[in-house]
């Protein structure tokens, strides 16, 4: 831990590049104010309680995604739409994505607590609402304010460790705080698993509602008391607006771009809805709904940057970021990584109780190995970039991970392969998750000052969520237009008038006897549609070397971000 009062000296040759050392902190934003003035207050026990509080809320949000995982295919099966899988992702991944930048502003403006407390309210009322609902169209709705909450909650801790470290051990503790995934890799599962048994999917959300505010109020209660201590030093910034409350909405509705954030979300989602919705249209892609969807996503797209570029008072996309080439390289090989994963993902666990005969239990097992491997390694990741202040050739050191995890896929992704290729596969893919985000993440924070990480942080976030929503379309779109045909071709002549309910639900398919006709037609279709998503995964791996190879080799060890009691 280190207490940090005044800027390093840099070398000559690289203060052009990373000279975004601490600056007058009046200039700052009034949340970057406050987090700046609780840590040159707090003590060093209470720096270790937050980041412990932090550490658990982390945990239990870990533990509340590795356990929801499993329970999506059985939700949407409920109401007869197992396909629809990947369709209720894209919209919520799209919309949490697009929520990171505002989310940067209020915590910038208003403040990191309470940022942190509308995160914790999004996902209990997602989880409620998902716990009642009664068609996928309702629960597609929640998993919307749930993803929000969810995405903007891991997003607030990162930034909250960001504020509590150097930069040069800041990676370190990112790494440290993705752990829990070692432990919820293998109790995520087996809750699902119980409630299933035992109880419901519904009371799964009902319980994680309680359980998620219970652990998030006492980090809630440790930065208050900071503030209240700052506070009485005469460090925290006066807050007084002097405006009415009419004048006020007008003013955030401007600050927030809100037609900017509308126009983003409705060009991405009718644009990538239609991918998986149209096979189940009469007409495919000649239905005139479809076509609709199509043109008005591609209009909001254009007038988006027509309003951003012209007529906007206050942008919401932070276009300066881009134009420096670490930043916007580590944005895009963020994106080319989760569209990668997304391509083949969502439909593994349902892959391997079908193919491969394992229970939900199992099955989360095996998917999460890649998350237990990520966070093995993640603190290894850390550690490296501290000892050497370097981060580019991690990156590098990615790429064949990466490329060897996904590409295995292709051949072993098929009925008849052992469990513990898949299980490699993801150990190699988990590796390459471990460092990419980990390297792409200090790109960015790199190459601003502390005033601009919660920025280059949520359009990390963003183009993330991006990634994840264009890997998700492509799935639904490979697997709502091929895997119903195959299963019809497979399918023996008697059973062929099935193949539209066969398709439609995991508990269909689960239900017919292994070894059976029947069954060994799914299998088989199952097989020819997951080689597919594995390929299609497998051609953004190139494009990730590429974004890597642009960074700037930058030395972390040389730039200070922030002051107090830090890690």
């Amino acid at each position: 831990m280190a207490h940090h009062e005044q800027p390093i000296e840099m070398a000559p040759h690289e203060s052009e590049d990373v000279s975004k050392n601490l600056e007058n902190t009046a200039s700052y934003q009034e949340g970057v104010q406050q987090v700046e003035a609780i840590t040159q207050v707090w003590s060093k026990r209470a720096l270790w309680i937050t980041f412990a509080l932090l550490y658990v809320v982390s945990f239990v949000d870990s533990l509340m995604e590795a356990t929801q995982t499993q329970l999506t295919p059985y939700v949407t099966s409920t109401f007869s739409e197992h396909a629809l899988l990947s369709t209720t992702n894209v919209i919520s991944t799209i919309v949490g994505g697009v929520a990171a930048l505002p989310v940067a502003k209020i915590i910038n403006i208003w403040g990191r607590v309470e940022g942190f407390t509308i995160m914790i309210l999004l996902i209990v009322v997602g989880l409620i609402t998902k716990a009642v609902c009664h068609n996928v169209e309702t629960y597609a709705a929640a998993q919307t304010i749930f993803w929000i909450g969810h995405i903007g909650l891991g997003y607030i801790i990162d930034v909250f460790l960001a504020d509590m470290t150097t930069l040069q051990g800041r990676m370190l503790i990112f790494g440290i705080n993705a752990t829990p995934s070692i432990a919820t890799t293998f109790s995520g599962p087996a809750i699902a698993q119980d409630y299933l048994d035992g109880s419901t999917w519904r009371w799964t959300f009902g319980t994680f509602a309680i359980v998620m505010p219970t652990f998030a109020i006492p980090v809630l209660i440790s930065f208050i008391l900071n503030r209240q201590k700052a506070k009485r030093h005469g460090l925290m910034p006066e807050r007084e607006s002097g405006r009415s409350s009419y004048m006020s909405v007008r003013h955030y509705v401007r600050e927030f771009d809100v037609f900017g954030i509308l126009l983003t979300t409705a060009g991405f989602a009718l644009i990538l809805l239609p991918l998986s919705l149209a096979s189940s249209s009469a007409s495919k892609w000649q239905s005139g709904h479809i076509i609709v969807m199509l043109v008005i996503g591609v209009c909001c797209l254009i007038e988006f940057v027509v309003w951003e570029r012209w007529f906007v008072p206050i942008p919401y996309l932070p276009w300066k970021y881009l134009k420096d080439r670490t930043i916007l390289a580590s944005c895009v090989c963020f994106f080319a990584l989760f569209t990668s994963i997304y391509c083949w993902d969502i439909y593994f666990s349902s892959y391997l109780q079908v193919v491969n005969q394992q229970s939900v239990k199992n099955a989360g097992y095996i998917l999460n190995s890649y998350s237990l491997a990520s966070s093995v390694f993640s603190p290894l990741v850390g550690f490296l970039i501290q000892r050497t202040g370097r981060f580019k050739w991690l990156g590098m050191a990615a790429i064949p991970f990466s490329a060897l995890g996904t590409g295995l896929l292709v051949y072993f992704r098929h009925p008849g392969a052992g469990i513990g290729y898949l299980v490699m596969c993801q150990i190699f893919n988990g590796v390459a998750g471990a460092i990419v985000p980990l390297c792409t993440q200090m790109a960015v924070m790199v190459s601003v000052g502390h005033n601009e990480v919660a920025v280059v942080l949520a359009l990390h976030t963003v183009f993330g969520s991006m990634g994840a929503a264009i890997g998700l379309a492509i799935s639904g779109a490979i697997w709502t237009n091929t895997l119903p045909r195959a299963i019809h071709n497979h399918l023996p002549e008697a059973q062929k008038d099935q193949y539209m309910t066969i398709y439609s639900s995991l508990k269909t398919q689960l239900s017919y006897k292994w070894g059976s006709p029947v069954r060994e037609a799914i299998v088989a279709a199952y097989g020819d549609t997951q080689r597919l998503l594995a390929v299609t995964g497998a051609c953004f791996i190139p494009l990730m070397f590429i974004m890597i190879f642009a960074w700037k080799d930058l030395d972390v060890r040389r730039v200070v971000q922030t002051r107090g009691n830090v890690f």
